[in-house]
């Protein structure tokens, strides 16, 4: 399955693909699925089939970020109005929206289903801190206690940590943790 995944092109599931983005495109922007589309990269990110365990897919904007050009009496030489990389990634804004639209529930991570020539498709997975399944197991447990509360929002994810550059282990990170901000590094 995940071999089918790294060479979509080549694979047999590419006419099965490209008739989900049309049908993904004319649906909803943040919708809820029964079922994961990769199963095995959402069991490897801590999906279970379980009460509590919901996934939800998220569609979002391809390519960069355009800012509305300016009306009025300045210079706009300066004015950078296109070409802008916000410094939130893609996938990271599809779990805020899904985390947006599902208040009750806790963003456990996310991961890539596909693209057409508009949007990024991401699935998210998210955990209802409240049910007594998950509240019982400890694995999960820690989901459910306060200061993991609004994760997403924080930069908690992978996706999060990513974007703040807290990838890379030790070498390299130390201005970058506990946070940028918290070490005079100031993001514009």
């Amino acid at each position: 399955m995940r071999n089918g995944w790294k060479s979509l092109k080549e694979s047999e599931i590419y006419p099965l693909q490209k008739e989900r983005m049309i049908s993904w495109r004319r649906g909803p922007s943040t919708h809820r699925v029964e079922y994961p589309t990769r199963l095995d990269r959402a069991r490897a990110l801590g999906y279970k089939a379980k009460e509590g365990y919901i996934v939800v897919r998220s569609r979002v904007r391809r390519g960069g970020r355009n800012r509305p050009k300016i009306m009025g009496g300045r210079r706009p030489r300066r004015m950078a109005y296109s070409k802008l990389t916000v410094k939130k990634s893609i996938q990271w804004m599809a779990e805020e929206r899904a985390a947006d639209k599902y208040p009750n529930m806790e963003v456990l991570n996310s991961y890539y289903v596909g693209e057409d020539g508009l949007y990024k498709y991401y699935e998210i997975i998210m955990v209802d801190k409240a049910a007594p399944e998950i509240h019982g197991k400890k694995q999960i447990s820690w989901i459910s206690e306060p200061q993991n509360t609004g994760r997403v929002y924080r930069g908690l994810t992978s996706a999060g940590f990513k974007g703040r550059g807290l990838r890379t282990g030790r070498t390299g990170s130390n201005k970058s943790r506990p946070s940028i901000r918290s070490n005079g590094r100031l993001r514009r």
